[in-house]
Order: structure tokens, then sequence, then C-alpha cells
């Protein structure tokens, strides 16, 4: 387990020590945890990673921070190392760095448009009334046989017709629907919307205790339905829901400031050439993920 943990705390100061790494001789401001060959290491530094790994589940205590200065040492060392050696000065490590501190000012962008644009009650309340209207109407409860065709639909509606109670046994005896066989068709309680349109409009159209008397035809073959009884859909309280719609809301409003950003924007896209093959790689059968 300490193993696992130190692996996240090693994973986590990589994007400090990557905004740092291409000078390790600059000096932070602010006060100083620790210096490494006379480079400080700020406690801010250290204040950052010990809130992520609190975010992990670890607690915030001297112990903790005594070895995130430790692994930020370490971190420091290779980075001055790495300088000494003209690492840093390499195009595809100064890409990695570059790409590092644009993910986390675009995160830190994202986190203060969030901050300073709230989802309100009130946008919240109106979202939820929105959402509440669209869930209007009755869902059902009912029974299904499904046949290969409508000649067999037509002899179990004849059946029906003298004997509505024989609903379950023919079920279970001629529909091929392997889910609600067993149970005789039953369907449970569902929204039409959720089934096949034909299905749906013709659940709908039925009075409890009645079946349909003339096969529906979908996709999956003919059915004949019973239905057993229906209600008004219910839809959960406002504060049961309010995280979702919050969450939602932010997410619809980030949506939209970048499809802002990016309409304004000027963007060229260049297609990249792809790599040149060598002459003893051709003919080797090209590789496939398994």
């Amino acid at each position: 387990m300490m193993l696992f943990q130190s692996r996240i705390l090693i994973i986590s100061t990589v994007s400090v020590i990557a905004l740092c790494a291409c000078n390790p001789s600059d000096q932070p401001k602010g006060p100083v945890a620790a210096t490494v060959n006379g480079t400080a290491i700020s406690e801010n530094r250290v204040d950052i990673l010990a809130k992520q790994s609190a975010a992990q589940g670890q607690p915030d205590n001297p112990e903790t921070r005594k070895k995130i200065i430790d692994q930020l040492s370490m971190q420091l060392l290779a980075a001055q190392e790495a300088a000494k050696k003209g690492i840093d000065k390499k195009p595809e490590v100064l890409d990695e760095i570059d790409l590092t501190r644009q993910s986390i000012l675009a995160n830190a962008f994202v986190q203060d448009y969030l901050k300073n644009s709230p989802v309100s009650d009130d946008m919240v309340k109106a979202e939820y009334e929105k959402v509440k209207a669209k869930m209007s109407g009755n869902e059902y409860k009912a029974r299904h046989i499904l046949v290969d065709n409508e000649a067999d639909a037509k002899d179990i509606i004849a059946k029906l017709q003298k004997n509505p109670k024989a609903f379950e046994s023919l079920a279970k005896a001629k529909s091929k629907d392997s889910g609600s066989k067993a149970s005789g068709g039953d369907l449970g309680w569902f929204d039409p919307s959720a089934m096949v349109p034909e299905f749906g409009a013709a659940v709908a159209k039925l009075t409890k205790g009645k079946f349909s008397e003339e096969p529906v035809k979908t996709q999956f073959g003919y059915h004949v339905i019973l239905l057993e009884d229906s209600r008004p859909k219910t839809f959960p309280p406002l504060d049961q829901v309010k995280p979702q719609l919050q969450q939602q809301l932010q997410q619809q409003n980030l949506q939209k400031l970048f499809e802002d950003l990016k309409a304004k924007a000027k963007i060229e896209i260049v297609q990249a050439a792809a790599p040149a093959v060598s002459p003893a790689d051709k003919g080797k059968p090209v590789e496939t993920s398994k």
C-alpha cells in the first residue's frame, strides 16, 4: 500500500517540477521549505502537493509533508542533473514541459471560470422545471408476447378473446422474448419513450386490463400486448437532483464558452505527413491490437 501511495506522490509532483525543470536555479518567492544545492523549494509548492495528496485520501500532517519535501528534493536533484547534461534543451523535453504548462493553465482557466460564473439557484430551478416538463405523461405496466410472424400473433389474439386469463400461460409457451417469457411476458413499469416507437404508441392507446386486438409489428417481430396498469410519471424533488443539475449546467456553460472561444479564434489545421517507411520495414505485416 505504501508503495502505491508513493507512486501517486511521485506522479503528482511531475507537473510542479516540470514548470521549473528548465531552470532549476530560479529562486521562488515566499517562505522556503527546503533548499537543494542552494535552490529553494517553496512552502507554496509543498502546499499544492499536500492538497493534491489530501484529495487522494492522504492525511495532511507533518509526516506526509516531509515525504513531499523529500520527493521534491529528489525531483529537483534529477532536474539539476538534467540541466547539467543539457537534457532540458532537447526539443522533445521542451515540448513536454510546454504541454504540461499548457494543461495546468487550461485547468486553472476552467476553475477560475467556474468560480466566477457560478450556477445560481434560479438557474437550477429553471432547469429543473424544464426537465420535469419533458418528463410529463404516464408510465405503464404491461406484458407482451413476441412471435415471429403475424399469423401466430393473430392466433394468440383469438385464443385470448376466448380466455383473456390465458395471457401469462401463452407468453410462457409462445413468446420469443427470453427476458420476459419465464415471467409470463411481464415487462414491469416502463416509460413508453424507452421502447421502440411502435410498441410505445400501442401501449399508450390501450385501456387498463385490455390487450391489443391487432398484432403490433416492430423490428423484433409481432407483439401482443396486455396493459395491466398506468400512472403519472414521478420526478424526484429538486433537492434530490440539485447537485446533478448544477453539474449539468456547469458543463453546458463550459461547452458554450469553448464554442464561443473557438468561433472567435483562427485555427488552421495542417495535416502532418505520415512517417516515412524505411526499406527494412517494407513488406512487414501491419500489427493490429488484439
